[in-house]
């Protein structure tokens, strides 16, 4: 009977001990900052600016020479129209093909700041739309157009605050950049030129921001107020082709081992074992702070992640989408290729894989897992290119305090908190020059908006603009 309790008592400590790291597993008291001055500029005009610059169409191509550069220098000429202050006072480079970069000298008392984004965008079918994709229409209390939401706003909302702040005069305690690429959408090289360029005259910027996170609601299980999540770190991207070979020939007479059944079998491998979860810096930090806003039962489980983790696992792998993108380093099956005709054997069937890569994780390492896991000679897996996932910014210190305090002052209703990006942007340049890249794209965005990205019917509610400008004012008063 004693040997039966001791294991029993053993169990009940544990229980309690985890029951009360939950219950202690709160979030701390914090003061709210000031809040921000009013919108000094209405919906309505914000709007129809921003359908001005829809109308331009800076579609960024990975082939060379389909690009239009009369789209992008016509929409340089309106930005300079649109924002007279700000060209007056900010010296200006065309940096690459069609990067854009602006300096305000500051007083010398703080380090640089880089506040960046992007006026490229991508393609557009015309005829799954809605409206017209660069037509720039108001409807219904929303900016309808490709780019609405990826990032010509954020060009707005940026330069809308500075031209603000450039007519009152003002001066930031530390020079102040604008960076404006122009092919982010096709990993071009404009941000990569114009951190080669301040790289070489010495620019160690002490706060980059850049596009990435938003507003959201819903997205963290348990949580009920919106959560403003900021990368502070971005996964790797790399193109994986797995190539299968076989015995080609009349379709008649099929061998037993096809090339388009070796890659299913390799294809199927890949899906039903996802590659390990592995809590991250940046995953860390986000279950951290929202756990403690969480129901009881779920701050059970990110109270003890010691032991936890493998039901961490479990709930990210069954939520798929970005909860399991946070945790693991994923492959998605995007292309697929062997025979033209129904009734030739192909010698040769190809897939093609898009692996996001988790901090911690290389390219080459990713893919010599792939090969352990599909484990057959006549499989091939090779990288035809990608980058390796970005350093990780801090989320304490005086940087990430201005960027939370500028959230706060606009949406005092949010919970600030660091997050793993999983898409890539022109930040992870600047990762060589400044110890604090930070992504969030100031304003709030539904799940059926963020999902409008790359997508069809791209737009943006009016009503989000002036917030948006708002909070780039916060952030360029404190820089």
């Amino acid at each position: 009977m004693t040997a039966l309790l001791i294991p029993l008592a053993a169990l009940a400590a544990l229980a309690a001990i985890l029951f009360i790291r939950a219950l202690r597993f709160r979030p701390p008291e914090q003061a709210l900052p000031p809040a921000a001055g009013p919108a000094f500029a209405g919906e309505r005009e914000l709007g129809e600016r921003l359908a001005r610059m829809i109308r331009q169409k800076t579609v960024s191509y990975a082939e060379e020479g389909l690009a239009d550069p009369t789209q992008f220098e016509g929409f340089r000429a309106l930005l300079r129209e649109l924002y007279p202050h700000v060209f007056e006072r900010f010296e200006e480079e065309i940096i690459g093909k069609n990067g854009l970069l602006l300096r305000l000298a500051g007083r010398g008392q703080a380090e640089p700041s880089v506040l960046m984004a992007h006026y490229d965008v991508v393609p557009a079918q015309g005829e799954d739309w809605s409206v017209p994709p660069f037509e720039g229409r108001i409807l219904d209390g929303e900016v309808w157009g490709r780019g609405a939401l990826d990032t010509k706003c954020t060009v707005l909302g940026l330069l809308e605050a500075a031209e603000h702040l450039a007519a009152q005069g003002f001066v930031p305690a530390g020079d102040l950049y604008i960076s404006l690429g122009g092919d982010e959408e096709c990993l071009g090289s404009d941000t990569a030129a114009i951190v080669d360029a301040l790289e070489k005259r010495g620019v160690r910027p002490g706060f980059v921001l850049d596009e990435g996170g938003a507003i959201v609601e819903g997205a963290f299980p348990g949580v009920k107020p919106p959560v403003a999540v900021v990368g502070i770190a971005e996964k790797g991207s790399a193109f994986i082709d797995l190539t299968a070979e076989g015995r080609g020939g009349h379709a008649s007479a099929p061998p037993a081992r096809q090339a388009v059944g070796v890659l299913a079998k390799a294809l199927d491998a890949v899906s039903k074992k996802p590659l390990p979860f592995r809590l991250t810096a940046p995953a860390a930090a986000l279950f951290d702070t929202l756990g403690r806003h969480s129901t009881l039962s779920y701050r059970l489980i990110f109270a003890n992640l010691f032991l936890f983790s493998p039901l961490l696992d479990l709930i990210c792998r069954r939520a798929g989408g970005e909860m399991n993108a946070l945790v693991r380093t994923t492959a998605a099956l995007t292309r697929l290729s062997a025979a033209d005709s129904y009734n030739v054997l192909p010698r040769q069937a190809k897939a093609g894989l898009n692996l996001r890569l988790i901090p911690g994780d290389s390219i080459e390492g990713a893919a010599e897992s792939l090969r352990r896991l599909i484990a057959d000679k006549d499989v091939e897996v090779s990288v035809r290119r990608g980058s390796e996932p970005s350093a990780v910014s801090p989320s304490s210190g005086e940087p990430w305090q201005r960027l939370k305090d500028s959230i706060l002052s606009v949406y005092p209703e949010a919970i600030v908190s660091p997050y793993l990006m999983v898409a890539a942007s022109d930040s992870r340049h600047y990762c060589r020059i400044s110890p604090c890249v930070y992504r969030f794209s100031g304003m709030p965005l539904s799940k059926l908006q963020r999902g409008m990205i790359h997508g069809r019917d791209e737009r943006v509610p009016l009503s989000l603009l002036p917030d948006l400008a708002r909070f780039y004012a916060e952030v360029i008063g404190h820089c």
